[in-house]
């Protein structure tokens, strides 16, 4: 007997709220966790020392407080005790020499910090970001709503009478600019390059990658708009009100559940999973995978020995995983000093990169197998939000790399051996550590002193921990244009639909992508309502 109506594998943002949505709307489901807890890459552990409560993997929530899945299920999360901390200083960047820029929640005091550094920078920002306003109907739409659909269709229909054809030729011409080009034309300073080139590598690309600027366009509009928000007391607490709230309208979670594969009935309709233990459960409606397209058509579908389609072949042949990310986390005695100024103990995430072209070159190295010589570290000081996170007078720090290689061929600098083999060690792993750690510590003061402990998570470390970040790839796959929008995670994808007809893929593998936004999960569990 089928139990439930729905069973989603996987346990990440988005099957969080597709099982939300779908349990509001009077659907029973069930949330199968391989691991012993839920949230996937929300994880909050004390890996450094008691007391000190780090969000191991991913922290920032800008995009889910600016998503259509918020919308529709904040007042519910916070009833269950989900709440969010602020600064309004959200991101910034500091050079090797000291000069630095902050980005706040304030326009007026982001156009007099631009115009500070090069006189009319500030007007041009003003202007990027009133553009990207009246744009942001269009964009969000594009980025968020399921392309194959007619809602898009009627959208773009609309663009194209308000701007002509050739006006809308026009604009997406304009959107697949690299980042490189835009931020070489149009601002002045170095530091406003440097302030916006690290944030392509957070959305898996490089700034020389296709539609990279218009992405970045985004970005400073939404950080302006909701800032770089965390969860109080870690990203624990917002997964636990989604187990509350999906258990309130009768679903069920159970972790330490390995799926094993796929079940199909006899008219090859998805009828349910079997777990590595060869209990089986039944869905009535189908089943939905938050995996990747290798765990999805290889391993969950493999034993039902049926030939995949010619397409989902060739797209699995071809599929591509991105660069590889690090994670390091530091126990302090004390909240950092900068040397460059207190203000900058404020910001939410800075980057420690020297420009435009710093950011370039640790990307391409990390992208040839190179172990940067001088990597991009984004810098999140948690306890600047929320104090909570470590005893009282400590503080964290949230350190992320992601321009690491998932393979590694050679160190850029010529200082670290590299095993044959290409692996991570943790002799390799501590040693990068200690290199990224000498970039820290020339901008805080008595930094070695003032550490308690440190934690570092290699690429390898990270897949051990949660199998969809293979090779440590936190975005589910290269975003590049050819495998992004409408080519995601296939050229011949449609949605959320797979060939199987009950089953359904999101998770980051698929559109709108990664990030904590639950995009996909919103989309499919809006349009199975």
């Amino acid at each position: 007997m089928a139990d439930f109506d729905h069973i989603i594998i996987g346990s990440g943002i988005n099957a969080l709220v597709a099982a939300s949505l779908l349990g509001k709307a009077g659907k029973r489901v069930l949330v199968l966790e391989r691991n012993d807890t839920i949230g996937g890459c929300l994880l909050t552990a004390e890996v450094t020392a008691p007391g000190y409560l780090h969000d191991v993997m991913a922290t920032t929530m800008v995009l889910f407080l600016t998503s259509p899945a918020f919308a529709a299920l904040g007042d519910d999360l916070a009833a269950r005790g989900a709440e969010f901390c602020h600064t309004d200083t959200p991101t910034g960047v500091l050079r090797k020499d000291g000069s630095h820029l902050i980005y706040a929640m304030d326009r007026k005091r982001n156009i007099d910090a631009f115009n500070a550094r090069a006189e009319g920078d500030g007007q041009t920002f003003d202007a990027e970001m009133a553009a990207m306003a009246g744009d942001a109907d269009f964009v969000f739409s594009l980025l968020g709503g399921n392309l194959w659909s007619g809602a898009t269709a009627k959208k773009m229909l609309k663009e194209a009478w308000k701007r002509g054809p050739r006006g809308l030729a026009a604009w997406f011409g304009e959107a697949l600019t690299p980042a490189r080009g835009y931020l070489e034309t149009t601002y002045v300073s170095d530091e406003a390059k440097a302030l916006w080139a690290p944030w392509v590598l957070h959305c898996g690309l490089s700034p020389e990658a296709s539609y990279s600027a218009e992405m970045l366009k985004v970005i400073g509009f939404a950080i302006e708009l909701a800032g770089c928000p965390i969860v109080k007391g870690g990203a624990v607490n917002l997964t636990r009100a989604f187990e509350r709230l999906i258990r309130d309208h009768g679903g069920d979670i159970r972790t330490g559940c390995d799926v094993a594969g796929i079940t199909l009935g006899t008219d090859g309709k998805a009828k349910g999973v079997r777990l590595s233990d060869g209990t089986e459960i039944g869905a009535k409606r189908g089943v939905i995978a938050s995996v990747t397209p290798d765990q999805l058509y290889r391993r969950l579908l493999g034993e039902t020995g049926k030939p995949l389609p010619t397409d989902v072949e060739k797209g699995l042949k071809s599929y591509r995983y991105g660069k590889g990310d690090m994670q390091i986390h530091y126990a302090l005695r004390t909240p950092p000093k900068w040397k460059a100024g207190d203000e900058l103990g404020k910001v939410a995430l800075l980057h420690l990169t020297d420009g435009l072209d710093a950011v370039s070159r640790s990307s391409n190295e990390a992208e040839r197998g190179l172990l940067p010589a001088e990597p991009t570290v984004c810098v999140g000081q948690p306890t600047a939000l929320d104090p909570s996170r470590a005893p009282d007078g400590g503080a964290i720090l949230w350190l992320q790399l992601p321009d690491t290689p998932r393979q590694i061929k050679g160190d850029a600098a010529g200082l670290l051996d590299c095993p044959q083999d290409e692996r991570w060690t943790e002799a390799l792993r501590e040693a990068f550590a200690d290199r990224i750690e000498a970039m820290l510590a020339a901008h805080i003061e008595g930094f070695a002193d003032n550490v308690i402990a440190r934690s570092v998570s290699s690429p390898a470390d990270l897949e051990a921990m949660n199998m969809n970040l293979v090779g440590g790839d936190p975005y589910g796959g290269f975003c590049g244009l050819d495998q992004f929008f409408i080519w995601r995670p296939f050229k011949t994808a449609v949605n959320h639909r797979t060939h199987v007809p009950g089953l359904y893929h999101i998770g980051a593998s698929t559109h709108p992508g990664p990030g904590l936004g639950g995009g996909s999960g919103f989309l499919l569990a809006s349009s199975l309502k």
